[in-house]
């Protein structure tokens, strides 16, 4: 049996890419999903009629998308690091990717401060 102590010890010396990328491998390989499980709560009610069946969501998690980094590179790449903690050449290489995902699934308030940061650096963002 693997030392779990070890593996959790491993798993926190991951960037935030390479963890993005091993739920991507896990997700692929076992067929999962590392959503959050919907609450009981937020399930509609079994006998409830059409209508609640009908009703649109609003959205709660947002996608972060850099899509044009602007005149001033450096800030934006600083608050990049700021925003996701990465490191000088992830944050450099997040700003120089067409259209590239900053944040994944961030909940709405998070997603809008992010973008206000990034649009006060000069880059253009779009929130999905």
């Amino acid at each position: 049996m693997a030392d779990l102590e070890k593996l959790a010890e491993e798993l926190g010396k991951l960037t935030v890419m390479e963890a993005a990328e091993l739920t991507k491998l896990l997700e692929e390989k076992w067929g999962v999903t590392a959503a959050a499980p919907m609450s009981m709560a937020a399930m509609p009610a079994a006998g409830a009629g059409g209508a609640a069946a009908e009703a649109v969501e609003e959205k709660t998690e947002f996608d972060v998308i850099l899509k044009d980094v602007g005149p001033k590179k450096i800030d934006v790449i600083k608050v990049i690091r700021q925003i996701t903690n990465l490191g000088l050449k992830d944050a450099k290489d997040l700003a120089e990717t067409a259209n590239a995902k900053v944040l994944d699934q961030s909940g709405k308030e998070a997603a809008q401060e992010a973008k206000a940061k990034l649009e006060a650096a000069g880059a253009t963002v779009e929130l999905v």
